[in-house]
């Protein structure tokens, strides 16, 4: 049969790259192949159209299995397995316990404690939150804002005490000292005091085997605005300033690998994140390796993907499931070793069950139907993944010996490059989603136009996170959502609605019937936005019409929709018809915009249009504050 299907193959004639390269360019019929066809991404390096074999030869790790060094296909021999990880908000020791035995009955295998309030744990209270968990069977999580050490301190109590094999228990306790620094300004124990601090965690909780005390929480990156490389960059130079600081504190190098874990966002770059993770490993397996560890399998790295809040939105929250949905998936298939799907509303201070089950749900229906079991690793093979997942660690290790060569992650963070890094990128990431470059849908991009806010949310949804501490010595990381911005333009134009009149956007249609179809979604969806009633027509015949029926509905912007050709004559009259009523609006930026302009006409909304400066403006003009 294999030499049937041979046979097949060679009917088709060998293709050289330049040969396809030579049929799309006559294709595009003289427009540019760069400009049309290559993507140019945050990451810093070039996507092309098609990938082929010969891109992969200067590859060498392709050779390798699943759970072989570099690991760049999983740290284990079967990749398709991982842990469906739920948190849970800590106020009452037994709620908890409820809620974890309910969502271990529902298919959860990694129940994560978070407290958020500093709570004194002790043995005791250890018993309360676990009871009638079988610990040997699932993975469980400790997330402290304070009190790690005796959080670790009382589960390593409770677990030697109970009828447990140590060497089977899975857990972790999420203590960054060094990734807090960048969110707080300060390390609360100064920099020993924080080894030490880890030092001790390491040799209290060292009789289970797989209990992780270190977190290296780069998920912190990704949520506030970072790109992918970065967030990778980052990450691995915080990790490997552990490993410096806890084996110069006399911490073995195994020991100190072994008890990392990565904590890594997910945003909805689906294929760059399965890259992201295939990259990650395999950089790490180097650095570690370079520390000299006893056993290679020290190199292994351990990572948690939870889905990011960068991209999630308010308005239109139900859309969160679908971003959710894909970057799970990416996680999944990039080898992440346990997986969080946030509840979709969990931007909101505690999430809801009935969202919770959702994400819940979402996990669970990944792994029953993804069919992961019979194949080993999925992003194997595809010459695109592979590209991406080196140029990925290309410049990922670029960025990462810059942070080595200015004297290490926190000389870094000293200086305040990290930061710079990160805010530069965010920046750049939010002049793309004011101008539509990236899209958020249902925010910068197809809107719900009668979509209201059902609750009234604190002014804290809507701003950046800031956890700075009074005696902070440096800038600090501020985790937000790029959709905030053009959320407080919608919630003060649901406030204003409350006291009067939603403002309403009409389209004055008229003329060639394509362009003025065309402009007038486009003019609808510009203003829902900012969440004003918009009104379209089916076309008027003359300009006195469209303009009595704009004042009959009471508009007060009054967007006219015709072709380029047409705007000379009509804009004009259009504009005087209406300006003594309403904001008058050019849809279009035609060739005549200088003589329009020199008219009197002043607003004009296109495709390279700054979406929220427009918005802003237009809501400064109808006093929307």
């Amino acid at each position: 049969m294999a030499e049937k299907y041979n046979k097949l193959f060679e009917e088709f004639p060998p293709i050289s790259a330049e040969t396809w390269k030579a049929k799309v360019v006559a294709d595009l019929k003289g427009a540019d192949f760069d400009r049309k066809l290559v993507w140019r991404t945050n990451e810093g390096f070039s996507v092309q159209p098609f990938y082929r074999q010969e891109d992969l030869a200067m590859l060498d790790y392709l050779d390798t299995l699943p759970g072989e060094f570099p690991y760049v296909r999983g740290t284990k021999t079967n990749n398709n397995d991982w842990d469906v990880r739920q948190n849970i908000i800590v106020k009452d020791f037994k709620e908890a316990n409820r809620k974890a035995l309910d969502v271990l009955m529902k298919g959860v295998t990694s129940p994560g404690f978070v407290f958020n309030e500093c709570i004194d744990v002790a043995k005791d209270d250890m018993a309360v939150l676990l009871e009638g968990i079988c610990l040997e069977s699932v993975e469980v999580n400790f997330v402290a804002k304070c009190y790690s050490n005796k959080i670790a301190g009382a589960f390593t109590d409770y677990v030697l005490a109970g009828k447990w094999d140590p060497k089977n228990i899975r857990a972790s306790v999420a203590c960054d000292s060094f990734g807090n620094y960048l969110l707080y300004g300060r390390m609360k124990n100064g920099f020993e005091g924080s080894v030490a601090q880890v030092k001790g965690l390491i040799e209290k909780t060292a009789v289970l085997s797989n209990f992780r005390v270190i977190a290296v929480n780069a998920k912190n990156y990704g949520n506030s605005g970072s790109s992918i490389v970065q967030e990778l960059a980052f990450a691995l130079a915080q990790g490997a300033e552990y490993l410096s600081a806890l084996t110069e504190a006399g911490v073995t190098t195994e020991d100190v690998a072994k008890n990392i874990k990565f904590n890594f966002s997910i945003s909805a770059n689906y294929f760059m994140e399965i890259a992201k993770f295939r990259a990650g490993r395999m950089l790490w397996a180097q650095i570690v390796k370079a520390y000299g560890p006893a056993c290679e399998c020290a190199c292994k790295m351990r990572v948690h993907a939870e889905t990011g809040s960068w991209n999630k939105s308010v308005y239109d929250p139900y859309v969160n499931m679908l971003r959710t949905q894909t970057e799970a998936m990416s996680a999944a298939l990039g080898g992440a070793d346990s997986i969080t799907v946030l509840p979709f509303n969990a931007i909101y201070e505690e999430p809801t069950t009935f969202s919770d089950r959702i994400a819940r749900n979402q996990q669970l229906l990944l792994k029953e139907e993804s069919n992961f079991d019979k194949i080993v690793d999925p992003a194997a093979g595809s010459y695109y993944i592979e590209e991406l997942t080196a140029a990925i660690a290309d410049e990922a290790w670029k960025l990462f010996l810059t942070i080595q060569d200015k004297g290490g992650f926190l000389t870094a963070a000293k200086e305040g490059f990290i930061q710079a890094e990160v805010k530069a990128m965010a920046a750049k990431r939010d002049l793309n989603v004011a101008t539509r470059r990236e899209n958020l849908l249902g925010v910068n991009q197809f809107p719900n136009f009668t979509e209201a806010l059902e609750i009234d949310l604190d002014a804290a949804t809507f701003e950046a996170q800031d956890l700075t501490a009074e005696d902070a010595e440096i800038e600090t990381l501020k985790p937000y959502r790029g959709a905030m911005a053009f959320e407080r333009l919608r919630v003060a134009t649901d406030k204003f609605a409350e006291k009067g009149k939603r403002p309403l956007a009409f389209m004055l249609t008229i003329g060639n019937l394509n362009f003025r179809k065309a402009r007038a979604q486009f003019a609808c969806n510009f203003f829902a936005v900012a969440g004003y009633e918009v009104k379209d027509n089916n076309g008027f015949k003359t300009i006195e019409e469209g303009a009595a029926a704009a004042k009959a509905a009471g508009a007060d912007i009054v967007v006219l929709c015709s072709s380029d050709d047409e705007y000379a004559e009509l804009a004009p009259a259009a504009f005087e018809a209406v300006k003594a009523d309403s904001i008058f609006v050019v849809a279009g930026a035609p060739a005549c915009t200088d003589e329009l302009k020199a008219k009197g006409i002043e607003n004009f909304i296109h495709v390279k249009s700054n979406l929220l400066e427009e918005l802003t403006g237009y809501q400064s003009k109808l006093g929307i504050k």
